[in-house]
């Protein structure tokens, strides 16, 4: 009996410490230290001016991609939409309002499915591609801004990064993060304060957030989110082909 204690005891242990690290190492990527800020054109924000490209990725989805649409035609602000590819059959619709609307598309993979992506450089060039395909077969355009599922740290060197732009690809990665990726089911307050954290001494803010039907709290925390960045005096933007690159420090 005591044995058996002491095998459940380790196996919690380790279970508890694979999910510190684990949330450790997702949360250490939004940290702004890692952004490569030679990437982030200074020039192009006054000492004045403040800019924030609200993004949301993992779209279109039925229910919560159409509110947080919702929300950005009341508030009058644009965004960007890193789509996955197979999420667009049957949601048509929710990526030509996206277009219409004058929201930025970008491209998230075909499958975002890791250990497909990540097995090697030609096959996550081919799923952006592959997006990049059935987006314009949808609404006519073929955007070239990208975003790693995950986030492009450990996955990115300075010779990955050649590639991609000899396939006219360029990586957008964030500098905060209101975690819904890592837990959707958070409140609507946790988010909303997760959404403002550290933003205090950024002049240009690239806001990491999530638009699947499981992210129901975000939708309902983006008001008071833009709200905030309004009343902060941020002018928001879109991330479009002449936005400066910003990835996490590369090797």
């Amino acid at each position: 009996m005591r044995h058996k204690v002491e095998v459940f005891l380790a196996i919690l242990v380790s279970v508890v410490i694979f999910n510190f690290i684990f949330k450790i190492d997702m949360r250490s990527i939004s940290v702004d230290s890692l952004i490569e800020e030679s990437e982030v054109n200074e020039n192009d924000v006054s000492d004045k001016k403040k800019v924030i490209y609200l993004t949301f990725d993992d779209g279109p989805s039925y229910k919560v991609t159409g509110k947080i649409l919702d929300i950005l035609e009341e508030k009058e602000v644009k965004a960007t939409f890193f789509v996955i590819g197979n999420q667009i059959e049957d949601k048509e619709d929710v990526l030509k309002r996206m277009n219409e609307e004058g929201h930025s598309i970008g491209l998230h993979t075909f499958t975002h499915k890791y250990k497909c992506i990540y097995c090697h450089e030609d096959c996550f060039i081919r799923e952006m591609i592959e997006c990049r395909d059935e987006i314009n077969r949808v609404v006519g355009i073929s955007p070239n801004i990208i975003r790693f599922p995950g986030g492009s740290y450990k996955h990115l060197n300075k010779e990955f990064l050649n590639r991609l732009h000899e396939n006219n690809l360029k990586v957008y990665d964030w500098n905060l993060d209101n975690s819904d990726g890592l837990n959707p089911k958070q409140s609507k307050d946790v988010l909303y304060k997760n959404a403002i954290k550290g933003s205090k001494d950024l002049k240009t803010i690239n806001l990491l957030m999530h638009c699947t039907d499981m992210n129901k709290n975000t939708s309902e925390a983006l008001t008071k989110i833009i709200d905030y960045y309004k009343n902060q005096g941020y002018e928001f933007k879109t991330i479009e082909e002449d936005t400066p690159e910003m990835y996490f420090r590369i090797s």
